[in-house]
This record gives C-alpha cells, structure tokens and sequence, in this order.
C-alpha cells in the first residue's frame, strides 16, 4: 500500500478552510484507500443501499456524530439527492469534517442541484506523483513509473497487464461517461479518447481528430470538454502576454497517467528517447499539485521556440520550467526568447533524479536544477513535509 501523506495533509488544511472536502479523481486512483487513511473515519459506501438507508434522514444521521467528527462518503452521487446531504451537513453541522468522493467534477452529474459555493472545497487526486514513490520504494524505479503508470495498483504490481488497462477503459466509458454524461456513442467516443491517449503531450488538432474519428468537430471539442470534467486529460494552454508571434489558441493535450500513454502505443518497455515525453507528464502532475490549472500554460513561438511549462505567479511573475532527463541537454534559446518578453520570474530544469537543487548559468541566465519535490509553489513547506513523512 501507498501511504500518501501529501494528500491527506492537503485534506486537513482544506477543511481548516471549510467543513466540506469535495475528493475527486479517475477511477483506481486510490480515493476509498485515502478516505480509510483518515483517523477515525466513519467510512460508508454510497454504492450500498444500506448506506442510503443510513443518510435517508440526514438530520438524524449527521446530529449522532460527535463533534469533529470525520465521514467518508464515497462515490456520494450514488445518492438520490447528494447535494441536499452536502449541504445540510455544511450548514447545520459545521463541526463535522465531510469527505465526499467522485470520479468527476461535482458539477458532472445532474444529481447536484447545488453547486455547495463557499461551502466546500475541492482536491483532485492524481495518480501517485513521482515524489510520493520515494515513500514505498525506497529508491524508485523510474521506468517503472513511467511504464506502470501512476494506479496504486498497476505501480505495485511485478508485470504490466494489458487486459487490466483495457477492462479499465471499457469501465470508465460505463460507469462514468455513459452514466454521467450520458454520451451513447461508446465507438466514436473511446475512439477520440485513444488518439488522445496516443497523442499525449502534442497540439490538439481538432479539425484532424474529426477526420480520423468521423466526428463533427463541435462534437470532439464537446467530448474533450468530457474528458477533461472526468480527469481523463488535461488540456494546457498556450501563455500569451498580448504581443505578436506566438501561439495563442491551440491548447496541448495531457493524457492523465503515463501507464495508459504507454498501453494505447503499445509499448512493453521503456527506451531511452521515450522518456523525455513521458516525463513531462510527472512533472506536470507535480506543477497542478502545487498551483491551481488557471495558472500553467505551456509558451511557443511562430519560430517553433518553446517552453514545456510556465507558471504565473502573479505581479506580472512567470516562472518557466523545462522537463529533461539530463540537464544538460537544455538549450537556452527558448527560455531566452521567452524572457524577452517576460523578463521577471525564475527558470527551472526539472530532472528525474536529483536530490538536492543546485543552480547553474547558460546563455548567461541562471537555471535552478531541481527534481519535482524541490518545484516552487503554493504548497510552502511542501518538501520539508514530504521528508518528515518518509
């Protein structure tokens, strides 16, 4: 088991801030074992009729439970009116502390009549960050990672199973599109979501997607828009400052785990020059861990420079992030092009295996080599509580 320390440190200060935690993520990323890591949890499983019997009467159920209390409530659309729950417990039991799980946004399902504004707030759980694999392996095995994918499960086990990979997709379309969403074309939609998949880390071209899926283009941008409410990609945008010459309106295309890249191209092992996309993928994992996706982009110019990620940090501050196996392999022309138009913030080389951050200058700026639990952020002692959990 993945004890994943940094989640449920992220859970506590979430409910210093309000008595709702809104817990959502792919399905098998781990949200039931993290709901049953909480101390004291009262755990109960929406998918049971026994459990809707139990919250039948939210009042009689939520007043029982002593002060302070924490309740799971997993896979809480499951409920006939789960939002009338939430909100009841948000404004007549503020004492208590509410888990709610999901695999979707809360807004995803028609269920939720309430969108619980000012009352709770939200987590999404990603597959297990490269940082979090220091805990149970020691010294990890980073072709594993990127092979395997970020599941507990498939990351613990020995072998990679195809069919596992395969049941899995055909369960997500099931249980979460056709049940949320309510998208009946199962063919053209998983279609659309295995060139995603393929694609990952590339320019989205909606007009060559419609070709190759024969789908209408409103279409695919509508089954994107699915995808990326259901956590299954993650679509970047390009960062612009309002001048001329650079990319302003193609977003990229993030597949959510690095094990279902490597399954749809059918890949069994990991070479060499297969690392460098896929380890773009962890790092920005890590990146959403740290800042809200309003504030990543990714930057490219008409002359083909490009930046794989840069953060805003506000006070006109862009902080710029380039994703290598080797750092020196970094070119500076990019980051260089970039900070002539944006001249504040810090440059990063972001590496696999680095244990302490160190600087070193190219092209006359100053790059700061770091592994992703030494990434700048909004998580403040972010790396001083990951060391204290190992």
């Amino acid at each position: 088991m993945i004890r994943r320390t940094l989640w449920l440190n992220r859970i506590q200060r979430a409910w210093s801030e309000r008595p709702v935690v809104w817990l959502s993520g792919v399905r098998r990323v781990g949200k039931t074992t993290l709901a049953n890591m909480l101390p004291d949890v009262v755990y109960l499983n929406c998918d049971l009729p026994s459990t809707a019997r139990a919250l039948a009467d939210p009042e009689i159920f939520l007043g029982s439970r002593r002060r302070r209390a924490v309740v799971a409530l997993d896979e809480v659309h499951r409920l006939a009116d789960p939002s009338l729950l939430l909100k009841i417990a948000a404004d007549e039991y503020p004492h208590l502390r509410i888990l709610a799980t999901g695999s979707s946004t809360l807004a995803a399902t028609g269920k939720f009549r309430d969108s619980l504004t000012g009352r709770k707030r939200a987590v999404h759980l990603c597959p297990v960050l490269w940082e979090e694999c220091r805990e149970p392996f020691g010294t990890p095995d980073f072709d594993r990672r990127l092979l395997h994918g970020g599941l507990p499960e498939a990351l613990l086990s020995e072998t990679k199973s195809p069919d596992d990979f395969a049941e899995w997709i055909d369960s997500f379309y099931a249980r979460d599109i056709l049940e949320l969403f309510s998208v009946r074309n199962r063919q053209g939609f998983l279609a659309l979501f295995r060139l995603l998949l393929r694609w990952s880390g590339g320019q989205v071209d909606y007009s060559r997607l419609s070709r190759l899926t024969e789908l209408s283009r409103p279409t695919v941008k509508s089954y994107a828009e699915v995808l990326q409410i259901a956590h299954a990609i993650h679509l970047l945008k390009p960062f612009r400052g309002g001048g001329g010459g650079e990319i302003v309106s193609r977003p990229k295309c993030y597949a959510f785990d690095t094990g279902f890249v490597t399954f749809e191209k059918g890949w069994n092992r990991i070479r060499e020059d297969d690392r460098g996309l896929l380890w773009e993928h962890l790092v920005l994992d890590s990146l959403r861990f740290r800042h809200l996706d309003d504030d990543i982009f990714y930057w490219r110019d008409k002359a083909g420079r490009e930046v794989d990620f840069v953060v805003r940090r506000g006070e006109g501050r862009v902080d710029t992030f380039e994703c290598k196996i080797d750092p020196d392999e970094v070119g500076p022309a990019s980051v260089i092009a970039f900070r002539k138009r944006y001249p504040h913030g810090r440059d990063y080389i972001v590496v696999p295996m680095v244990r302490r951050a160190y600087r070193i200058r190219k092209g006359g700026r100053e790059f700061t080599v770091c592994g992703t639990w030494g990434l700048p952020g909004g998580e403040g002692r972010l790396s001083r509580t990951l060391h204290r959990s190992q």
